[in-house]
């Protein structure tokens, strides 16, 4: 049955990790998944996809707005709204996933969900900042069909819960591949100390990257042999959200995030051309309400030049690095559109 990689005896890094070991372990945090797993009507033809939503907390995200950051590490990816993250530091909408061509329908049901709470966008106040990332799920999913609708996009919002996030192939990541294998979802966090301070670090991708040749296995299992998948290789595409409740600016929040990168690197990805490799990061420390009539807003942020930022460096390489692996050990093997079969890695076998 599929597990965490530390089911199945493999730790990685130094920090200890969260009860759930997962983006979840923020407080908050919501995860919801809705996946679609079914044949159409067109020979060989087959809906292999889905929606997942990542909810900084279940209030008004766009009443109460989290500081947010984006950080692109290679940028052949179609995300919406990274541009205004990243000019004003704030993310006031679910971040969902879903595969390339999903984007315009999940931005829908995601808008739709949002306009439903919230009565006075676009009438009494400013238009809403919707964040939707991909990653290309054709080889297991029919993607010309577009089976991805706003309603799913919806649901996901709607069930989204701060439970032990489901991981493998489930939303987003049922049509997903990682290093030649099946990949999809997959979560870590790590919590780190100074004195009687804690905070937490949770990170969730969707993977979709990697040929299986560049997949540093014996890191992992003490061999220099690592199975060879028959998959044609592909660039593919990674989305990485890192969450954590330590009280960040949204320019301290990038630079943690950029370490997501380490992690990535770690397990051997190099960034590749066609790979759309993508972080975004947000922090629950507090909440920045839509409207105000002060002039003036305070906040606690931690010093720069305090070594807890080195630590949230490292959870965040570290989070990153073991959520991959947990795509790919929580996966399943796929069949999908054509007969087209992707298998789950063959996890530490002996």
């Amino acid at each position: 049955m599929p597990g965490k990689i530390r089911d199945r005896g493999i730790s990685i890094g130094t920090l200890p990790v969260g009860a759930k070991n997962c983006i979840t372990d923020v407080a908050d945090v919501c995860v919801g998944h809705m996946t679609i797993d079914e044949a159409l009507t067109q020979d060989g033809a087959y809906a292999c996809t889905g929606v997942t939503a990542i909810l900084p907390h279940k209030g008004n995200l766009f009443q109460q707005k989290v500081t947010g950051a984006s950080y692109v590490l290679n940028g052949f990816g179609k995300t919406t709204g990274l541009i205004q993250v990243n000019e004003l530091g704030v993310i006031e909408a679910p971040i969902m996933l879903t595969n390339t061509f999903g984007v315009p329908a999940v931005t829908q049901g995601a808008l739709q969900y949002m306009l439903d709470m919230n009565h006075d966008i676009g009438q009494t106040t400013g238009t809403i900042n919707i964040i939707v990332g991909e990653c290309n799920d054709s080889y297991l999913n029919s993607i010309r069909a577009c089976s991805v609708t706003p309603e799913h996009a919806i649901e996901a919002i709607r069930i989204a819960t701060n439970d032990v996030a489901q991981e493998g192939a489930i939303g987003a990541g049922k049509g997903m591949m990682c290093f030649g294998y099946k990949g999809g979802i997959g979560s870590s966090s790590r919590i780190v100390h100074y004195e009687t301070i804690t905070y937490t670090i949770g990170c969730m991708v969707l993977s979709n990257f990697g040929q299986s040749t560049e997949f540093l296995a014996q890191r992992y299992v003490g061999t220099s042999v690592s199975p060879q998948s028959t998959i044609p290789p592909t660039d593919g595409s990674i989305i990485i959200v890192l969450a954590t409740d330590a009280p960040l600016s949204s320019r301290q929040l990038a630079r943690v995030i950029k370490r997501c990168g380490i992690g990535l690197g770690r397990t051997g990805s190099h960034f590749s051309h066609g790979s759309g490799d993508i972080v975004i990061g947000f922090t629950t420390a507090h909440c920045i309400p839509h409207i105000s009539n002060q002039l003036m807003e305070t906040r606690t942020q931690l010093r720069e030049d305090h070594p807890i930022m080195n630590q949230l460096f490292t959870a965040a390489a570290e989070a990153t690095e073991e959520a991959i692996l947990n795509s790919l050990s929580q996966a399943i093997t796929t069949v999908g559109r054509d007969g087209h079969k992707v298998e789950a890695y063959p996890f530490f076998e002996k």
